[in-house]
Parts: structure tokens; C-alpha cells; sequence
């Protein structure tokens, strides 16, 4: 009898020994099964939707990622928590990837031509390339561009050298002969007036900061 007594006090403090112990362990078994809920949920979101919402499913993934390698500490079979972990992560970094491919996709390399410089600085970045063609100017944004033309050439014009007098020149011819097809699609007498306007205001401008460049660049070659 003394016996049997015995060995149920040493059960039932074992008992409560593992008991108290898993208790640790079974929030550590919580904090890893929410981890892995909130990567299975977040890779299933679109790309798009992802992109747009980057910033905060990174800063929560980070706190969980965090949370989930603290409970490590609490498990017995570490290993095999370890490896949920894993594979929680790489459903993340696998979404990661193709966020940052998307992204990529919308930055617009730097320009190192000159030419392509000055294009981008008139137009907008990467809206015309060698072959001038302004397809996107229409009846509805003529005098914007007009307008975005003028004030470029005017804040800067002292900065030009005559390649880039030239490269301006080049630029303005194709958008005047774009404008002849804009007149032809109801360009209104509003605004054909005011590039008229710009036009009148530009062209002794122009000329005379180009004769004052290529002043300079004969000086230049004199010395």
C-alpha cells in the first residue's frame, strides 16, 4: 500500500511538473501557429494589392518573424518548430520577390545620354526617345506641354551648351509639326492662342541664348 502511494505522489508531481512546463510551450505552440496563419494569408494576396500595401505587411510580418524565433526557446522538439518557421518564411520572401520584381518594373532607368536627359527634363521621363514622336500629346494637353516647354527652357537656358541648343531646337520642330495633326483633331482657339503666345515669347529667346553658346564655345576654342 505504502507502495502504491508512492508512486502516485511521484506521478502526479510529475505530473505537474510537465504540466507547468508545457504551459510555456503551448503559447510558444500559439505565437508559431498564428506565424504561419499570417503567411499562408498574406500569400495569397494578390501581387498588386500586396505592392500597394507593402509597408504595413512588412512591418507586421517583422513583429510575428520576432515573436515566432522567441518562442523557439519554449519547445522541446526545437527542430521541428524551426523547420514551420522556415517554410512560413520562405512563403513570405516567395511573395517578397515578386513584389520587387513589380516594383522594378515601374522605375525608370536614369538616363545617362545627354539628349535623353534633356528630353526627359521637357517632357516627362521616358515619354519620347529618338524617334520624337509625340502620340500622346493631344488637343487636350497641347497647351500643358507648350507651357511645361517654355518654363524648362527658362529656368535653365543658362546652362545649355550649343549640343544642347541644337538637341532643343530638334525637340521643338517635332512638337510644332505635332501640333499641325492636334490643330487638324479641334485643337480649340483658345488655347491655339496662347501656344501662339508661348511660341512668340520663345523664339527670340531661343535664338539669342543659342548665339550666346556657340559665342562661347568659339571663345573657348580660341584660347
Amino acid at each position: 500500500m505504502k507502495t502504491n502511494y508512492l508512486l502516485l505522489g511521484v506521478a502526479i508531481v510529475g505530473a505537474s511538473f510537465t504540466s507547468c512546463k508545457s504551459e510555456g510551450e503551448k503559447q510558444a505552440e500559439k505565437t508559431v501557429d498564428s506565424y504561419e496563419k499570417y503567411t499562408d494569408s498574406v500569400s495569397t494576396v494578390t501581387v498588386m494589392d500586396a505592392k500597394e500595401n507593402w509597408a504595413s505587411i512588412e512591418t507586421s510580418y517583422n513583429e510575428r518573424t520576432a515573436a515566432a524565433e522567441a518562442a523557439l526557446a519554449e519547445f522541446k522538439d526545437k527542430a521541428a518548430a524551426e523547420a514551420r518557421i522556415a517554410k512560413a518564411k520562405a512563403k513570405y520572401e516567395e511573395l517578397k520577390s515578386k513584389v520587387d520584381q513589380e516594383a522594378a518594373k515601374e522605375v525608370v532607368p536614369v538616363a545617362t545620354d545627354r539628349k535623353q536627359v534633356l528630353r526627359n527634363a521637357y517632357f516627362g521621363a521616358g515619354k519620347i526617345g529618338e524617334d520624337m514622336k509625340f502620340d500622346w500629346v493631344n488637343k487636350d494637353n497641347i497647351l500643358k506641354v507648350y507651357n511645361d516647354f517654355y518654363n524648362e527652357f527658362d529656368k535653365n537656358k543658362d546652362s545649355y551648351s550649343r549640343e544642347d541648343f541644337d538637341e532643343i531646337k530638334a525637340m521643338y520642330e517635332a512638337l510644332d509639326a505635332h501640333k499641325n495633326t492636334v490643330e487638324k483633331e479641334g485643337l480649340s482657339s483658345r488655347d491655339n492662342r496662347k501656344i501662339a503666345e508661348l511660341k512668340f515669347k520663345f523664339a527670340p529667346k531661343f535664338k539669342w541664348e543659342r548665339m550666346g553658346a556657340k559665342a562661347e564655345e568659339n571663345a573657348d576654342a580660341k584660347k
